[in-house]
């Protein structure tokens, strides 16, 4: 995927990701509406960041085409991510939430484990959603087996 596929990757799975954990935020009872979206804007930048990074070398280290990748290497890629992003946005957790480290290390595991679900579901759709879009550009059938 070149750079033009990834930012548009980045960007389309963050605004879900946005969404998805300001609401989640929002029904474990925090009440703070401008809070929870300033926290889950800051996480995402710093995640943009950290997916275009992460996700560069480990398709260097993973290569072939994406839609064909198993679900244990899907997983890998995720949990990989998640850990590594975790390190950055627990202090952001704390700050604008106005949480302990113990509170916020609790809350950011219950956030990453939502978006885990999340993003095995919206790379899985990207993959193939892509995958049939340049399949029709270049005048083929698409056939998640090829």
């Amino acid at each position: 995927m070149g750079l033009r596929g990834r930012i548009i990757h980045m960007l389309l799975f963050e605004l879900g990701a946005v969404a998805v954990a300001t609401l989640a935020v929002l029904l474990a009872g925090h009440e703070g509406t401008q809070a929870a979206v300033a926290m889950n804007i800051s996480i995402s930048l710093v995640a943009m960041l950290w997916n275009f990074v992460f996700n560069w070398g480990f398709d260097a280290v993973f290569t072939g085409r994406r839609e064909a990748r198993s679900w244990r290497v899907r997983l890998l890629q995720t949990l990989a991510f998640e850990g590594g992003l975790l390190l950055f946005t627990v202090p952001l957790v704390m700050y604008f939430l106005e949480l302990g480290w113990w509170a916020a290390l609790v809350a950011d595991l219950a956030l990453t484990l939502l978006i885990v679900v999340y993003s095995l579901i919206f790379n899985w759709v990207f993959d193939h959603a892509r995958a049939r879009l340049l399949a029709r550009a270049q005048g083929e059938r698409y056939s998640r087996r090829t």
